[in-house]
C-alpha cells in the first residue's frame, strides 16, 4: 500500500519536478512586473499602429523572437503590415527596394548594402521573410556620416549638406531635449571609459538618428493606414523615449490617434524576477539569461572619422537653416557603426 502510494505521489509530483530543472531560454513580463507570455505580446501588437522591438543587438533570443513576430504579425494583418529597422541606413532604401522586389539577387545585395557585422546570422531571415511575402521594408536609420558630423560638430554641422541629401533624415531644424534622460545620461558618461572621438555631442547624434527613424516610421506606416513593426537597439525605445518619444511628438500634430506598443529585451542572471525600473522601461520586457550565447562579441562602437574639409567645400551652397532649437521637456549615434545600447 505504502510502496503504490509513493508511486501516485511521484506520478503528479513528475510535472513539477520537471518545471524545476527546466531552463528557459526567456521570460516575459508586463510594465506592471506581472508575468504574461508571448501570446500576450502578440495580441496586443495586432491592435497598434507601431510597434518598436527595442533589441540587444547580439543576442539571438532577441533575433528569433522578432522573427516570430514578424511571420505572426504578417498572418494578421498581410500586406498592411510594414517592417522598418534601424540596422538599414537611408541611402539603402533603394538597393533594399530592389532586393525585395527580387530585382537583384540576394548575394549582389549583401555586396552592396552597408550591412552590420551580424546580418547574416542575425538580421537576413526577417529581411528575407519580408522579400518572400512581398512586404515593405524600410531603411529608418540616417546615414552614419551626418551623424559622424554632429558628433564632431554639433547640428551647426549639417549646414553644409546639400537639399538632396536632408531627404535622408529629419526635416530640420531638429527639436532637442537634452534635459531627457536617454540623451542627459549619454551626456553624463562622456570621458567616463568611452571612447575619445565620442564628444559631447552625442547626444545630439543620437537625438539625429531617434528623430530621423521617427520620421521614416510615420512617413511609411501610419500616414499610409498601415501597421509598422520596428527593430531597434532597445536605448532607442526604452522608457518611451528616444525614437517613441519624436514619434509622439509627430503624433500630436495630427488629428487622429495612433496606439504605440514597446517591448525591450534585457540580459539578467536570474530571470525570475525584475526589479520597477526595469518594468517602465515598455510595455512588455523580455528577460533572458546572462549566459546565452551570444551572435557576435560586445565590441565597443567605432565612430567614422570627421570628414575632410575638402569633401565638405564640394557640397553645394544652400540656404543655411537654424539646426538646433532647444525646449525645455513638455510633460532615454551619430555615435556609431552600430549602436551604443
Amino acid at each position: 500500500m505504502k510502496l503504490r502510494n509513493t508511486i501516485l505521489l511521484l506520478f503528479f509530483l513528475l510535472p513539477f519536478l520537471a518545471m524545476k530543472i527546466d531552463k528557459p531560454a526567456y521570460k516575459v513580463y508586463n510594465s506592471k512586473g506581472h508575468t504574461v507570455d508571448y501570446d500576450d505580446i502578440l495580441n496586443a501588437a495586432k491592435k497598434s499602429d507601431i510597434i518598436f522591438f527595442g533589441e540587444t543587438h547580439n543576442n539571438p533570443i532577441c533575433h528569433w523572437l522578432e522573427l516570430e513576430l514578424a511571420k505572426d504579425m504578417y498572418a494578421a494583418k498581410g500586406k498592411d503590415l510594414v517592417l522598418g529597422a534601424e540596422m538599414f541606413e537611408a541611402d539603402n532604401q533603394l538597393l533594399l527596394n530592389e532586393y525585395m522586389s527580387k530585382m537583384i539577387r540576394k548575394k549582389d545585395f549583401e555586396a552592396e548594402a552597408k550591412l552590420w557585422p551580424n546580418y547574416k546570422t542575425d538580421y537576413a531571415p526577417v529581411v528575407d521573410f519580408a522579400r518572400e511575402k512581398g512586404l515593405r521594408f524600410v531603411a529608418t536609420n540616417i546615414p552614419r556620416r551626418y551623424a559622424a558630423l554632429v558628433n564632431f560638430n554639433g547640428f551647426e554641422g549639417l549646414d553644409s549638406i546639400n537639399a538632396m541629401e536632408r531627404g535622408l533624415m529629419a526635416p530640420l531644424p531638429l527639436k532637442y531635449i537634452d534635459t531627457l534622460d536617454c540623451y542627459a545620461n549619454i551626456a553624463k558618461n562622456i570621458g567616463g571609459g568611452m571612447p575619445a572621438h565620442m564628444t559631447m555631442n552625442l547626444g545630439k547624434a543620437q537625438a539625429l538618428k531617434d528623430a530621423t527613424m521617427s520620421h521614416f516610421i510615420m512617413k511609411n506606416s501610419v500616414f499610409n493606414a498601415k501597421t509598422m513593426l520596428h527593430f531597434n537597439g532597445a536605448y532607442h525605445s526604452d522608457n518611451y523615449q528616444g525614437i517613441v518619444w519624436y514619434v509622439n511628438q509627430a503624433i500630436r500634430k495630427t488629428s487622429s490617434e495612433f496606439k504605440i506598443l514597446t517591448i525591450t529585451c534585457i540580459d539578467q542572471d536570474n530571470i525570475d524576477t525584475i526589479s520597477k525600473q526595469d518594468a517602465a522601461k515598455a510595455d512588455f520586457i523580455i528577460m533572458i539569461p546572462s549566459s546565452m550565447t551570444k551572435t557576435q562579441p560586445p565590441d565597443p562602437p567605432v565612430m567614422m572619422p570627421p570628414p575632410s574639409s575638402s569633401t565638405m567645400q564640394d557640397k553645394s551652397k544652400d540656404i543655411k537653416p537654424k539646426t538646433e532649437a532647444k525646449e525645455k521637456p513638455e510633460s532615454n549615434d551619430g555615435e556609431s557603426d552600430d549602436d551604443d545600447d
